[in-house]
C-alpha cells in the first residue's frame, strides 16, 4: 500500500445531500460527489426515515463515483463524517447515522482513524477551505440553509470550533422561507435555484417587510406576507426578487447586531441559501458599509457537501 496516495475522505449525510469527498495532504480537492435525496413534485421536504433510506441507496453509488474520479486508488489516511446537526448536547438526526455507519465501515476495513463532528462545522470548515480565511481565530459564522438560520461565535478549537450561539431564526428558517414561497408559485423543491432565476426576471420588486429582534430575525410574518401577494395575482417574478431583498436586509441587519455584541471584524456566510448571487452581493455591501470583512466559499461548496468534513480529517 505504500504507493497509495494518502487522502482524506469526508462524509455527510443531511436532509437533502448524500456527499462524499477526498482531499490529499496539501488540501486539494481529488474529488467532489453529491446526489440530492428526492423529494415528491409538490412536497416539501422528506420524513427522516425516508433520507435514511435514500442514503443508504446511494453512499455506494457516491464512493464508486468517487473511484472513478481518482487516477490511482487511495488508501484513506484519516476520514471525516458529520454525525450530527450542530456542536451542541443532544444534537441528534437519523439522517447522519448512514454516513456514520459508512465511515466506521471504511475505518475498519482501511484500520484508519475516523473522526466525528457536526453538519454545522462541516460548513463552517468548507467556507474557510473555499474562501481562505476568516484567519482570525474568532470570528462571526453565519450558517443560512433550510433547516438553519443562525449567528455564532466561532472559536478555533483543535481541527473543530467551539460555538457561542448570538442570534437564530425564531421560526422560520431562511431556506424554509424560500422553499414555501417556491412551492406557492408552482417551482420545485428545493425551490432555490428555482427562485433565484425567478427573480432575475424582475424590474421592479413587491416590498416584503422584515422583522429583526435583536440580533434574531423571524421569517413567519413575511411568509404571510408574500402568501397575500400571491393570493392578490402578483407577478411571481416581483414576489422572489422580494423573498430574496427580505431575506438579505434581514440578514445584514442581524449580521450588524451580532458582530457589534461579540465585537467581531469577520463574518464567514455559509449553507446552501448563500449561494444566491443577489443576496450575497447585498449583505457584502451592507456589511462593508459598516467596516466588516466578509468571507464567502465559491457558490459550489455554499449547499451541502463532504469537503468540510475531508478538511476536518486533514486537520486532525
Amino acid at each position: 500500500m505504500a504507493d497509495k496516495i494518502a487522502g482524506f475522505i469526508g462524509i455527510d449525510t443531511s436532509c437533502y445531500t448524500t456527499s462524499g469527498a477526498i482531499l490529499d495532504k496539501q488540501g486539494n480537492l481529488l474529488a467532489d460527489v453529491r446526489i440530492p435525496l428526492r423529494v415528491k413534485p409538490g412536497g416539501r421536504g422528506l420524513a427522516q426515515s425516508e433520507m435514511v433510506f435514500q442514503h443508504v441507496r446511494n453512499l455506494p453509488q457516491v464512493f464508486s463515483q468517487l473511484k472513478e474520479s481518482l487516477p490511482v486508488s487511495v488508501r484513506p489516511a484519516a476520514i471525516g463524517v458529520t454525525a450530527c446537526p450542530r456542536p451542541v448536547e443532544d444534537s441528534y438526526m437519523p439522517a447522519f447515522l448512514a454516513g456514520e455507519s459508512c465511515a466506521m465501515t471504511l475505518a475498519a476495513l482501511y484500520e484508519t482513524p475516523v473522526y466525528r463532528f457536526s453538519h454545522q462545522e462541516n460548513h463552517i470548515l468548507a467556507g474557510i477551505w473555499s474562501a481562505q480565511g476568516p484567519d482570525s481565530p474568532r470570528f462571526l459564522a453565519i450558517h443560512v440553509s433550510g433547516g438553519t438560520t443562525e449567528a455564532v461565535l466561532a472559536s478555533t478549537a483543535g481541527p473543530g470550533f467551539q460555538i457561542e450561539p448570538l442570534g437564530e431564526s425564531l421560526d422560520l428558517h431562511a431556506g424554509q422561507f424560500i422553499d414555501r414561497i417556491g412551492v406557492a408559485l408552482g417551482l420545485s423543491f428545493p425551490a432555490g435555484p428555482h427562485l433565484e432565476k425567478l427573480a432575475a426576471a424582475c424590474e421592479s420588486p413587491e416590498l416584503v417587510p422584515t422583522a429583526v429582534i435583536k440580533n434574531n430575525i423571524s421569517f413567519s410574518g413575511p411568509e404571510s406576507h408574500v402568501l397575500r401577494l400571491i393570493q392578490k395575482g402578483c407577478r411571481p417574478e416581483a414576489i422572489a426578487r422580494g423573498v430574496e431583498h427580505c431575506i438579505a436586509e434581514s440578514l445584514s441587519l442581524a449580521a450588524q447586531r451580532a458582530a457589534e455584541t461579540a465585537g467581531l471584524s469577520e463574518v464567514l456566510w455559509v449553507g446552501g441559501v448563500m449561494s444566491n448571487r443577489y443576496i450575497r452581493l447585498h449583505v457584502a455591501a451592507q456589511l462593508s458599509q459598516a467596516g466588516i470583512k466578509t468571507y464567502f466559499p465559491a457558490k459550489e461548496y455554499s449547499p451541502d457537501n463532504a469537503v468540510g468534513a475531508a478538511f476536518f480529517a486533514l486537520r486532525h
